[in-house]
Formats: C-alpha cells, structure tokens, sequence
C-alpha cells in the first residue's frame, strides 16, 4: 500500500486529544501509507461510507451516544467485509484490565488494541498487517462476484437447455439434484436422495442395463451415458437422457460423478412415430394409388397431434412458472414477517419496562396502552402473513368456528374494499370444529378474494355459518355431522363447463398474470385433509355461492391461551440470553433483569459458548433460532453436549424449524410479553431437560 490516496485503502484516525493524531499521520505516511484524521464518531463514520482500509481509534473518543452509526455501518458489512480497527488505550486500559474495553471490542469486531505510548514500528507494523487483511478481503469480494456471475452463466444455460443438473457422491452413494432434475428422476428424490431409490424409479426393463453402465463408468473413470425409461408417480414411463463425467480425488479415484439430465420422451415418441410411419409408407407403395390419400390424412392428423402436444407442453411450462411465482411471495412474505416480528419484540418489551417505570399518570398510560395495542395488532398480522408461507403438516383442535369468522370482519372488510358490501351471519349455538384455525383462516379469505373478483363493479357478499348432520351432507363425506361455511356473491356466475373445472389445479378465468389457478384447488384440497369438502353452486348472471364443510369436534372448543402473573416467590436465576438482534436482545435482558434475574447476553453462539464454558452455574438458557454461523438448534445441541442438564428456551418467530433431535425444545414465540417469558422460566427451572444420545 502507498499514499496514492485512494479512499478505499486509507487509514482513518481518530484520536481528538494530546498529539496522538497528528504523530499518528505522520508516522503513516512515512510509511507510505494514504491516512485522515477525523475530529469526531460522526466525521469518521462519514468517512468510512466512502471507503477505507483501517481505523485508529482513541478510547477516550468514544461516546455510548455517537457510537451506534459507527455500530450501523459495521453490522451492515457484507459477508467479505471486516474492516479492521486499532484501538489506543491509555496504560493499564486493555482488555485484560478493563471491563468497558472488552465491551467495544465486542460490538466493535475486527478490533486490535495498542497501549499508549506505543513504538512506531509497532504502530506501523499493525496497520500493514491489517491492510494486507483489508486488501485480502476486497480480493475475495472479487472472487465472490466472479463465482457467482459463472454460475449465474451456468444456470442460465442449464435452463435455456431445459437441462436438470445432478451429483452422485460415491462414498455415499446419494444424490443432489436440481428441481429439473428432480421431475426426470423423481420427485421424492428431493428428500431420499439414494441411489437405491433413484434406482426404483428406473423401469424395470432397462434397470440392470443402468447398473452396468453405471458401475463400468464408476470402475474405468469414462464417462456415464445412457438413455433409458423412468417411471412416473401415476405409473405411466419417461425417456430420461443422462450424460455424467467422473471426477477423482487426489488418489486418483472415482469420488463422484457429475451430469446432467433431460427429458427426451417427446424425442423417443417422433422417433417411434417416424418409425411407424415408414413402416406404413413401405406397405402403402406396394397398394393401391387410391391409398395414398388415406396416408396423407394420417401424416396430416399426426402433424396436428404434435402441434397440439406442443402447446400443451408450453402452456403447463406456463403454469409452473406461475406457481413458482407464487412460492417465491410466500417465502418473502414469512421473511418479511419475521422480521417485523423482531422489531415488534422490542417495541413490545420495552413498552412494558416503560409502563412499569412511568409515573401512574393515567394520560401517560393511556398513550402506552395505545402503543402497546398498535403493536399487538401488528404481532396479529405477522401470525396471519407467517401462516400464508409456511408449508407444515395440519394441527387440528377444537375450535369456535363462529368466534373465528367473527374475528375475520375487520380483515375481509379491509381486503375487499368499500366497494363491497360484506355481510357475516352466525347460527346460534354451534358446536365446536375440528380444524386448523390459520388454515381455515386463508381459505375464507381465499374464497373472499374470489368472491370479489368476480364483481367487477363491486356487490354483495354474504357469509354465513351453520350446522348441517346427516340429512343434507354431500355425496361422498362420511356419515357424521359437520358445520358449514357458505360464501355467496352476487357476481357474474359460471356455466356449467366452467363450473366443472373450477377447483381443478391450475384452472383459472382470469386473464394471464391475474390468478394463478390454485386457490380453489388449495382449498379443496385442505377441506378434504380435514375430513370435509366443498362444494360449489353457480349460474351465469346469478352470482356463486362456494360452501365449505368441515367436522365437528368430538370435544369443547379450546379456549385463548392465558398467561399466568409471575408469582411473588418466583426462582432468580443466572440466564444467558442470546440473539443477534441487538433491540431484540436488549429488550430481553431489560425484561428479565426487571423481574430480578442476572442475565448474561451474547450476541451470537460462539460468544454464548465462551459465557457456557466460563460462568458456573448458569440456570437457563434462552437463544433465538436464525442466526448468522450458527442456528440456535445448533448452539442447542452443543450446549446439550456441554451442559446436559441446562434447560433451554427457543424463542422465534419461525413456525418451521429442520428436523433435529432437539427441534421439539420449548419454544417461546415472538413476540412475546414479560408475563409470557416469565411463566416460561418458571416452568422450565422446574423441568429436567434430556440428555442427548
């Protein structure tokens, strides 16, 4: 590095007092390095957005209150970036003997101390050092963008290919495949990725002719290539083309075998239909004249066949893309939510600390209680948007379908619009429902939306709930009783071709980009796993009324789940709380200190290990699930292994959590309020936790 100035290699200096700055300069540039001195945490935060290779900070210039944009910029850093900082200290102010520097080292990062008075060479020689980091890490920038514009460039080409890629790994003998690929081979691929199970799907007529190749391209290292037919779920037989290359590892070994996959089905079917239609040509030119006529329609009616296969194939490639589409919003909308689920934690637990703190003055807590709704109701939201994108098996309970219905008015009157008249009426007196709540949620709303889509110039929508036994039930549902939803519009209606396609996949009467085809057939789908149907009534110019049928519970609805007070002789504890979300983190230090307890915080797993190994004893442990290195299901299952008997506390706003033998630990779901927090430590500080085999 030399003084060529440029602002993304520079050193910036802060260091406001005594000569500490200006003898810092100099000696940088002696040393034929480019630097700036800052007077402030702002200026050098400034700074820093245009570029810089490392950072000298006095100690004494730090400020608790100026310090978070500098903590801003450092916890926004992409993945290759760590800007290094070199803190002064005064003598006797390291890490070792002050409390407050390890402090900032921690918040800080990439942080290297010098006591002062400091050698120039040792100044010098710790800035080199961590600018050749720097330059390393703007190196990886480089790589990183260059990796991943090549692989860009192969999916790009794999998918203009229409080419699924896969990977045998040959110690294991298991499977990575591409979505593409998936769909050649099989779907259940994805989640049993064997060879012995890729090898079920292989048609039972060509399976050992695959074994041989397969083995000759695994014994003499060439390459694997063979056509072959695969099944399908529905029992009827594919063309796959595979085409692999074997690479070794450094003892020259056959470690894997990477391909790719296409399906040729359409190929094999021309090349059979060519074949046969020869064979007829032969036979024709030994008839009649009067023959070839017949021929010529049968090419032409062929012709037309394929044509007709074609635009099939392409309006169902259409389809799934849509579907994709689809996918993609849903994962983005539970994203979405889990994060303002963790803005909400910490509105939420620090409004209850201020409420506890405040003045009783009753126009103050009026106005926290405001707050305190606003953010409920937003925690309300995020429940709905995270039901919406996860994909989980149903969890059916005893409900109050009426209650349920109710508590959607604001919800459907908000999505249709004031344009539409809604209208909900509840039979007295019903008996409880055996269903999924969030689930039945989405589809009366799904139902709701279509109502509303087929008033173009808005109308009426009514919603009524009742119970119907066995008298009137439709074909095909068990014997039994059942309450029922019905949804009724006063829209444009369907015929009857219409009508018999509605709830099938993909089928859809508006125009392209405007549906994708699967609402009515998701909500079919889940009245049938719960042991109902729906049904579905309509005439053109008459409007459409869509009746949803579900069972009745066998027991009493379950009723809101309540939150015990802590109670007054309630256990202190030593807990470790850890989150990488610094306002998340701190609101539940701040919860649980209020209610007495000495807390330990650590902003990741490997500062929450150091914390396990160093403080004894510790009583509970509570960690949140996504975080960057590792997961807490990850830190949950080392600390198992170091404290078998810690209990330990999820708290997360994911539904979903990968399979694990720890992924059924308590869970405690954000946001949450201190009373809720509290009631779970008390449990669980009387519960033993088991051992991990």
């Amino acid at each position: 590095m030399n003084g060529t100035g440029d602002a993304s290699l520079r050193t910036l200096v802060l260091a406001p007092s005594g000569r500490d700055a200006p003898l810092s300069i100099r000696l940088l540039e002696d040393a034929g390095f480019s630097a700036a001195v800052c007077q402030n945490l702002a200026e050098l935060t400034q700074k820093l957005w245009q570029g810089a290779g490392v950072l000298i900070i006095a100690d004494e210039a730090i400020d608790d209150e100026q310090l978070q944009p500098l903590v801003n910029f450092l916890d926004s850093q992409p993945t290759w970036s760590d800007v290094p900082i070199i803190l002064l200290t005064r003598r006797g102010g390291g890490p070792e003997d002050n409390p407050g520097t390890l402090r900032l080292a921690s918040i800080l990062g990439n942080v290297s101390f010098l006591e002062r008075p400091f050698h120039p060479t040792t100044l010098t020689s710790m800035v080199r050092a961590a600018a050749r980091g720097r330059r390393r890490q703007y190196e990886a920038r480089l790589r990183l963008e260059q990796i991943r514009e090549r692989e860009q460039q192969l999916q790009t080409a794999l998918t203009a290919g229409r080419l699924g890629a896969w990977t045998l790994d040959v110690a294991s003998m298991s499977f990575q495949i591409s979505d593409t690929s998936a769909e050649h081979f099989g779907s259940d691929l994805r989640t049993a990725p064997s060879y012995q199970r890729w090898l079920q799907w292989v048609y039972v007529g060509d399976r050992s002719r695959v074994q041989r190749a397969l083995e000759h391209a695994l014994r003499s290292g060439l390459d694997f290539v063979i056509e072959f037919r695969n099944g399908r779920p529905d029992g009827s037989l594919k063309w796959i083309d595979v085409r692999a290359r074997a690479v070794r590892d450094h003892k020259l070994r056959v470690c894997s075998l990477v391909g790719v996959s296409s399906d040729i089905s359409s190929r094999k079917q021309s090349e059979l239909d060519r074949e046969t239609l020869l064979a007829d040509l032969a036979l024709e030119r030994t008839a009649l004249s009067d023959l070839t006529r017949d021929l010529e329609l049968r090419v032409a009616r062929r012709t037309s066949e394929l044509t007709a296969e074609i635009a099939a194939r392409e309006k169902a490639q259409e389809q799934l893309m849509q579907s994709q589409k689809m996918e993609i919003v849903g994962q983005l909308t539970g994203g979405i939510a889990h994060d303002f689920n963790n803005l909400l934690m910490a509105v939420i637990g620090n409004l209850e600390i201020l409420r506890k703190r405040l003045p009783n003055d009753p126009s103050m807590q009026r106005l926290i209680e405001g707050a305190m709704q606003g953010a409920q109701r937003g925690a309300s939201l995020t429940q709905r948007m995270l039901a919406f994108a996860r994909q989980q098996d149903l969890r059916t309970v005893s409900a109050d379908l009426g209650a349920l219905v109710s508590g959607m008015r604001e919800l459907l009157q908000r999505t249709l619009g004031p344009g539409n008249d809604l209208r909900i009426s509840i039979a007295p007196g019903l008996p409880p429902a055996q269903i999924d709540s969030h689930q039945v949620e989405l589809a009366i709303l799904n139902l709701a939306l279509n109502a509303r889509d087929s008033m173009s110039e808005g109308g009426a929508i009514d919603v009524h709930v009742d119970v119907e036994y066995e008298d009137e039930i439709p074909n095909g549902l068990r014997p039994g009783a059942y309450l029922r939803i019905s949804i009724r519009d006063t829209g444009r209606g369907m015929n009857a071709a219409t009508l018999a396609k509605a709830i099938e996949p993909f089928f859809s009467t508006k125009p392209l980009g405007k549906g994708t085809g699967l609402g009515l057939s998701m909500v079919h789908g889940l009245a049938v796993q719960l042991g109902g149907s729906l049904e579905l009534a309509s005439e053109p110019g008459q409007g459409t009324t869509a009746t949803l049928w579900l069972p009745q519970a066998s027991t009493a609805a379950s009723g809101p789940e309540t939150v015990s007070l802590p109670s007054a002789a309630a256990r202190i504890a030593r807990i470790l709380v850890v989150d990488d979300d610094p306002l998340v983190a701190m609101s539940t230090v701040d919860m649980l200190e209020d209610l007495g307890h000495t807390v330990f915080g650590a902003n990741g797993a490997e500062q929450a290990l150091d914390i396990i190994d160093r403080e004894r004893p510790l009583d509970l442990l509570i960690t949140d699930h996504a975080m960057p290195g590792m997961t807490g299901i990850q830190l949950a299952e080392v600390v198992r292994r170091k404290r078998p008997h810690l209990p330990i506390l999820l708290a997360t706003g994911y539904a979903d959590l990968p399979a694990s033998r720890l992924a059924n630990l308590p869970r405690l779901s954000k946001p949450y309020q201190q009373a809720q927090l509290q009631a779970q430590i008390e449990t669980l500080l009387g519960v033993a936790q088991p051992e991990l085999h």
